[in-house]
């Protein structure tokens, strides 16, 4: 039983002008409601937990009809938003009803919706979407507030901490809220309309029977190809397009997200160097959907279904684990919404000797909540060790990468664990136990060893409201031997586009990477069809560019200057670069033939190690005492970066710890 005592009448109801306009009348109010409903009659509209609601129109309280979706990542994140409106306005003179209109939703659906979010005021399910057309509902959440005169006075978004890829940690507009303290103070409603952002209800069409595209020949297909690696159950997707229902209910808004480019999710440019690892579209099967949708979504011929396809509940390993790392014992208890900090767990695999691994998978224990993950290798104090210890990364809806009994990352004997992870809440509480799995090599096939290197630039200073702003990074050393194999851009929240460049022997600049839309919310790592052999290149660049304006939706507040940080509001200009070379190089090996003169190259190698070290301290040596202590650098760095520069492990950086540890990386 609802914990809430609500008086269901509704007072007489009319859609508003096709141009969505609240135009005032003489009493300051919106829109006069046009006599569809009384016309109708009462509505008795299913609800999954009781009796079917009655909706009569001699009401004499404010209605707040808030229409939902089972599956809408932004209606489930709101939903127990509005249960505490109501618990707060019934008194007020308010009836909050929420309203399901989504063909692909089932009753059942809407009472798991209503259970699982704790929501207290009914949740009517609104077949062949009645009351949706004659409110001209469009969007889930989409809230609606009639008076008792029979006028809309408010029609719009609950606030703006939410809206499609973006999580605001805290709301700075409250429109819904502000309408409803207006109207319970008996004043009128200062922003009538806003904006909504959110899923199209799924409405209910006429399928043209004689259409050549259908759901069963070309549409299933299509969403084989390119959605259901994460739009199924039990993974991310927030909704899953496996049967003719689903994917029928989802159709318009599969369109929207497409032509607009937010799926597949995919930001790199087709115009440099092949990437293996591509989530284009091609146009026809974009195409393939539309024509879908405009002919009703027709289902076709069973018989021309193609067979399901098969995803492994196991591992994507070459072959079983030969171990199993978790995060941690109990997991991390994920929170019902809001902004998550990106979490950090260490753990120890109890590593004696050391180990070579040739394929590793992360696998979250609760996928829909886990966005991304990465597990560095943080190796014993003074160690020797390539790279910056990356040894896998996890984005939903991406394979993982190639790999061969030949090639294989070394983990140092007493090396430990750090995983970092990125979650999303879904609107209910959720517990992860993200876990990776080793395939290890045999030491005697490994020919390459695989280690990341990291380019970065920690001394910029974003402008307030600052539109277009670019961080120019170069790497400080590159390997004389080995490929290039991918990159991973790295920027937070104000990060707008990364542009990686290579340069020759004539000093010639050539664009292999442009992602001209990065999104934060994707951490992609990109593989080049064919490696880039190093010995051949003089140098690797790349520009990171940042929106710091009001134009940027994702921007936690334009009115800051902006400087290096882990926090999201901070921002990072960071490149993850993989790279494969010879095993057991040693010091007096012959330089390979190439451009780059050896005296030469260790002159410009020293300088550049040099402007690294003093760029260092100048980030992180607050004091200015010539050393840098724990307590003085990041969060990230004192999970896994602080050991590798602290040589004699007395828990201080020194500068000839620094230039040491630079000199001899690769």
């Amino acid at each position: 039983m609802s914990r809430l005592l609500l008086a269901f009448t509704l007072t007489a109801l009319v859609t508003l002008p096709a141009n969505g306009a609240c135009p005032d009348d003489e009493d300051g109010e919106g829109s006069v409601l046009d006599n569809r409903l009384q016309a109708a009659g009462p509505l008795l509209l299913p609800r999954p937990n009781g009796p079917p609601l009655k909706l009569t129109f001699d009401g004499s309280r404010y209605q707040v009809f808030c229409f939902v979706g089972c599956e809408c990542p932004l209606a489930r994140l709101y939903g127990p938003r509005l249960s505490a409106l109501a618990d707060e306005y019934t008194e007020k003179g308010f009836d909050f009803i929420g309203v399901d209109s989504n063909q692909q939703d089932s009753l059942q659906e809407v009472g798991d919706y209503q259970e699982q979010l704790d929501i207290g005021f009914p949740v009517v399910k609104d077949y062949d979407n009645r009351l949706a057309d004659i409110l001209s509902a469009k969007r889930t959440p989409e809230i609606i507030i009639v008076s008792p005169k029979q006028k809309i006075v408010y029609r719009g978004r609950v606030d703006n901490q939410y809206s499609p890829g973006v999580t605001r940690a805290a709301a700075t507009r409250h429109e819904l809220s502000d309408a409803l303290r207006q109207l319970a103070n008996g004043e009128k409603v200062t922003t009538p309309e806003t904006e909504v952002e959110g899923c199209l209800i799924g409405r209910i069409r006429q399928p043209n029977t004689k259409a050549t595209i259908t759901y069963s020949n070309q549409v299933a297909r299509v969403l084989d190809q390119h959605c259901i690696e994460c739009h199924r159950v039990g993974e991310i997707g927030p909704f899953s397009l496996t049967d003719y229902e689903e994917a029928k209910g989802w159709a318009e808004m599969m369109v929207e997200v497409v032509d607009n480019g937010r799926m597949p999710p995919w930001h790199a440019t087709q115009n440099h160097r092949p990437l293996q690892n591509a989530r284009n579209m091609p146009e026809s099967d974009k195409q393939v959907l539309r024509d879908w949708l405009d002919s009703g979504m027709p289902f076709g011929s069973a018989d021309e279904l193609p067979e399901p396809r098969v995803f492994t509940q196991d591992w994507r390993l070459p072959d079983k684990p030969d171990m199993i790392v978790n995060m941690n014992k109990n997991g991390f208890n994920v929170p019902s919404q809001g902004t998550v900090e990106y979490q950090y767990f260490v753990v120890d695999p109890g590593f004696k000797e050391d180990k070579w691994v040739m394929a590793a998978e992360i696998k979250p224990g609760q996928p829909s909540v886990v966005h991304h993950s990465i597990v560095f290798i943080r190796p014993p104090d003074g160690v020797p060790f390539k790279g910056v210890g990356w040894l896998s990364a996890h984005v939903p809806g991406q394979s993982i990468p190639p790999f061969s009994e030949t090639h294989a990352r070394r983990i140092p004997a007493g090396s430990k664990f750090v995983f970092q992870q990125h979650y999303t809440p879904t609107g209910q509480p959720e517990n992860d136990n993200t876990s990776i799995g080793l395939v290890f090599a045999d030491p005697d096939k490994v020919t390459h060893e695989l280690f990341t290197l990291m380019g970065l630039d920690q001394q910029f200073e974003i402008p307030p409201r600052e539109p277009h702003f670019e961080v120019d990074v170069s790497l400080p050393r590159l390997p004389n031997q080995g490929v290039l194999l991918s990159v991973a851009p790295h920027m937070h929240y104000r990060g707008k586009s990364f542009v990686m460049t290579t340069v020759d022997s004539s000093g010639d600049s050539q664009t292999v990477v442009e992602v001209p839309q990065y999104d934060f919310n994707w951490q992609h790592s990109y593989l080049f069809k064919n490696p880039i052999d190093l010995s051949k290149l003089k140098g690797i660049n790349f520009t990171a560019t940042f929106d710091n304006s009001d134009a940027n939706p994702f921007n936690p507040d334009p009115e800051i200057t902006v400087t290096w940080g882990d926090q999201t509001f901070e921002e990072m200009a960071v490149a993850f670069f993989e790279v494969a070379q010879p095993r057991n190089l040693k010091e007096n090996d012959p330089e390979p033939v190439g451009p780059r003169d050896r005296i030469l190259r260790e002159q410009e190698s020293a300088k550049k190690i040099t402007n690294v070290v003093d760029v260092f301290f100048d980030r992180f040596d607050r004091n200015r005492d010539g050393r840098i202590l724990r307590s003085e650098v990041t969060k990230a760095m004192k999970h896994f970066g602080f050991r590798q520069y602290d040589s004699d492990g007395d828990n201080q950086i020194t500068r000839e710890e620094l230039i040491e540890h630079f000199s001899r990386r690769p």
